[in-house]
């Protein structure tokens, strides 16, 4: 098999309730002069308060929604030319913009995250949507972040939607991977690692995760809560961190890429597609059981099980679905499917299986 390129973590990662105290201690041996916070309007309001003097200048700037080229060239033109750190305030897209920011100014990075809905605080990649929303592409950096900050503290006052949302796309870590690496017999200790980490999420989650939601509909800072939180930012970034591309994306994330397309799916989280998508996936596998034994933890965490859940269940909603997750560019393909044909059974199979039960 190819080399892997290994991007395990980011330079320094510290998860502890109150943590953004310290920031300041842990940064003092760096020569910042200048830094730029990024944010987006609610990540600011839930996180200012949490934050703490820095020991050098700082200004502000507010993300225009979606992580875009262009917004990426906004944020170039709109920095102070004395900036000298980025400093990211707020969910995957903004984290995703900073780490794109980051690369296009040649600038350390610090990434502090709001919600508990993905792993983007610790991968070194962005995807890019358009300013509609519509996946565009993802594009992985040589340079790792210099710094993820996870105070649990301040994240289990998030609302509880994206928590669900972020066990949504963080199972999907254990379904992808293994249907890109089963047939691998001889499998590198990166590959392993990545893999422990897929299993690790998918059984932290199945059994951990409801506990962890009650406990944040309640904004209660729990063991429980932390432990979930850091599976998805820290357990999920492993096994695309270790595994490349064997441990990044599949069939679950094409589908969800089809979803950005369809309108009425415009206001669901991304975990949330990518949870239908783990369906389809499996599906498309022929792993009709798995389906079933996922039912009872989806309705759990109110998860999407049809289409209908995501308000695109029209003929041409499936059509657009089937169509845009087959394109040529999309990670489907790394599983042996390449006809559009193939996924619009697969989603026939998982809406007719589910309708039954």
């Amino acid at each position: 098999m190819e080399t892997i390129n290994v991007q395990g973590s980011p330079n320094f990662y510290k998860c502890e309730s109150g943590v953004l105290k310290e920031l300041p201690e842990l940064i003092k041996d760096e020569p910042f002069k200048h830094g730029t916070i990024i944010h987006g309007k609610d990540s600011w309001a839930m996180a200012e308060p949490y934050m703490p003097e820095f020991p050098f200048s700082i200004e502000t700037i507010s993300y225009d929604g979606e992580c875009t080229h262009q917004e990426v060239e906004r944020i170039k033109e709109n920095a102070s030319a004395a900036t000298d750190v980025l400093i990211g305030v707020g969910g995957g897209k903004i984290l995703d913009l900073v780490k794109a920011c980051g690369v296009a100014l040649d600038l350390p990075v610090i990434l502090i995250p709001t919600l508990v809905s993905n792993c983007a605080a610790w991968t070194p990649l962005s995807v890019f949507y358009d300013d509609k929303g519509n996946f565009v592409e993802y594009t992985i950096y040589k340079r790792s972040t210099y710094m993820v900050i996870v105070d649990p503290s301040m994240l289990v006052h998030a609302p509880v939607e994206y928590l669900r949302a972020g066990i949504g796309d963080t199972i999907a870590k254990w379904y992808e991977a293994d249907v890109l690496t089963r047939q691998i017999k001889d499998k590198p200790v990166p590959l392993e690692i990545a893999l422990h980490a897929a299993k690790l999420c998918r059984d932290i989650l199945l059994n951990e995760g409801k506990d962890a939601v009650e406990v944040n509909e309640t904004a209660q800072c729990t063991s429980a809560f932390t432990r979930v939180a850091e599976t998805i930012i820290m357990a999920g970034g492993m096994v695309g961190g270790f595994g490349d591309r064997y441990g990044r994306i599949s069939g679950a994330h094409s589908i969800h890429n089809g979803l950005t397309k369809v309108p009425g799916a415009h206001p669901f989280l991304h975990g949330e597609k990518v949870a239908y998508g783990i369906l389809v996936q499996l599906a498309l596998e022929g792993k009709n059981e798995q389906i079933k034994q996922l039912v009872p933890f989806y309705k759990s965490m109110q998860l999407p099980l049809s289409l209908k859940d995501l308000d695109a269940d029209s003929p041409e909603d499936i059509e657009a679905i089937s169509y845009y997750s087959t394109r040529p560019s999309e990670s489907i393909h790394l599983m042996g499917i390449h006809e559009q044909s193939q996924v619009r059974e697969a989603i026939f199979a998982v809406e007719n299986s589910l309708a039954s039960l």
